[in-house]
C-alpha cells in the first residue's frame, strides 16, 4: 500500500458527494485530476471501492469501510496539526458551519479578521439550502448554522448579525410601469422561484400566500446566480435578497422595484443547538462576534442602509 493522503482526502470527498464532479467542485480540483487520484486509490486494492452504472458511480461497500477508515485517518492528521500548535499556546481545531446558500455574502465577512487572528483554526463552511443547513445542525454535524428563518421544531439558541431585506427585482431593460398594483405586475412576466428547501422561496411563498397574490406564470431555478442571470436576461422578476445583488444594482443591471408590502425583513441570524458544549474555537468564535459584529456591520454593511 502507498496511497497519500491527498488520496484520502479525494476519495472521501467523492463518498460525501456521490460524484467526481461534485467532488472536484469543492476540493478546487479538475474532474481529470480527481478521476486520475481516485483511479490510482483503486490500483490498490484487488475489491472495486465504485462501481460506474451510466453515467452515475455508486460506492461499494468494501469503498464505505475504507471511506471509514480515510476519515479516520484525516483526523488524526488533523489532531497531530492540532497538537503541535497549541504546543505553542495558540488556538487550534475546526469550525464548522453551515450557511444557506445566500449567507455566502454574509458570513465571510464575520470569519475574516477571526480566522487570520487564529492561524491554527481550519474552517469548513458548507454553503447549502435550508433544509440541509438544518439538517446539518440537528444531526450535530457542524458548530454553528447561518439562516434567515428560525426553525420552529429545533431547540437553538442564536445569534442576530444583520438585517436580511427581499425586494422585487427584475432587469433595468424592463420598463415597469409606475403605480402598478401588486397583484397586476406578475400578469405579462413569469416570477422565478429557488429550489423547493430555500428559505428564499419560503419567504416568497409566504408573502404572496398572505397578500392573496395569485402568481400563473412560475419558473424555477436552483441558486441566486442562476436567478441572477436570468433577471438579467429579462425572464421574469424575482423577490431577492438586497445583499447578494450589490454589484448588479451598482452597475445598473438589475433594478429595485417598488410594490406594496416589500422588503421583506428577516434577520440573519447565526444559531447552534440550545445545551451545545462548545469547543474552544467555537465558544472564542461566539466571544469575537459578540464584541465585534457592530463593527462588522458598519465597516462592511454600511451600503446596505441605502435602500
Amino acid at each position: 500500500m502507498n496511497y497519500t493522503l491527498h488520496q484520502l482526502q479525494v476519495f472521501l470527498k467523492i463518498v460525501q458527494t456521490q460524484s467526481v464532479t461534485k467532488a472536484s467542485e469543492e476540493l478546487h480540483l479538475t474532474q481529470p485530476a480527481v478521476s486520475i487520484q481516485l483511479k490510482k486509490f483503486q490500483e490498490q486494492f484487488d475489491i472495486p471501492l465504485t462501481e460506474l452504472v451510466g453515467r452515475k458511480i455508486y460506492i461499494t461497500d468494501f469503498g464505505r469501510e475504507i471511506s471509514e477508515a480515510a476519515e479516520n485517518i484525516i483526523n488524526q492528521v488533523y489532531a497531530i496539526n492540532y497538537k503541535t500548535l497549541a504546543y505553542k499556546g495558540q488556538l487550534t481545531g475546526r469550525l464548522k458551519i453551515s450557511v444557506v446558500s445566500t449567507g455566502k455574502y454574509v458570513m465571510p465577512y464575520f470569519l475574516t479578521d477571526f480566522i487570520q487572528e487564529h492561524s491554527g483554526i481550519a474552517l469548513l463552511m458548507d454553503v447549502t439550502n435550508k433544509n440541509k443547513v438544518l439538517e446539518s445542525l440537528e444531526n450535530n454535524e457542524v458548530d454553528f448554522a447561518l439562516v434567515s428563518i428560525l426553525p420552529a421544531t429545533l431547540n437553538i439558541e442564536k445569534l442576530d448579525l444583520l438585517q436580511n431585506k427581499l425586494y422585487l427585482v427584475g432587469s433595468t431593460a424592463i420598463k415597469a410601469k409606475k403605480g402598478i398594483g401588486t397583484k397586476e405586475i406578475f400578469k405579462d412576466l413569469p416570477l422565478i422561484f429557488r429550489e423547493k428547501g430555500s428559505g428564499t422561496r419560503q419567504t416568497m411563498e409566504s408573502f404572496f400566500q398572505n397578500n392573496a397574490i395569485s402568481v400563473l406564470k412560475k419558473m424555477e431555478l436552483t441558486s441566486n446566480e442562476a436567478v441572477k442571470q436570468a433577471l438579467m436576461a429579462g425572464l421574469g422578476y424575482s423577490i431577492m435578497p438586497l445583499i447578494g445583488i450589490k454589484n448588479e444594482l451598482h452597475n445598473h443591471e438589475l433594478q429595485i422595484i417598488p410594490i406594496k408590502g416589500l422588503p421583506i425583513v428577516t434577520t440573519w441570524s447565526l444559531i447552534w443547538l440550545k445545551g451545545k458544549k462548545h469547543s474552544p474555537v467555537s465558544a472564542s468564535f461566539l466571544d469575537y462576534l459578540r464584541r465585534e459584529k457592530t463593527q462588522i456591520v458598519q465597516d462592511k454593511f454600511s451600503w446596505y442602509e441605502q435602500y
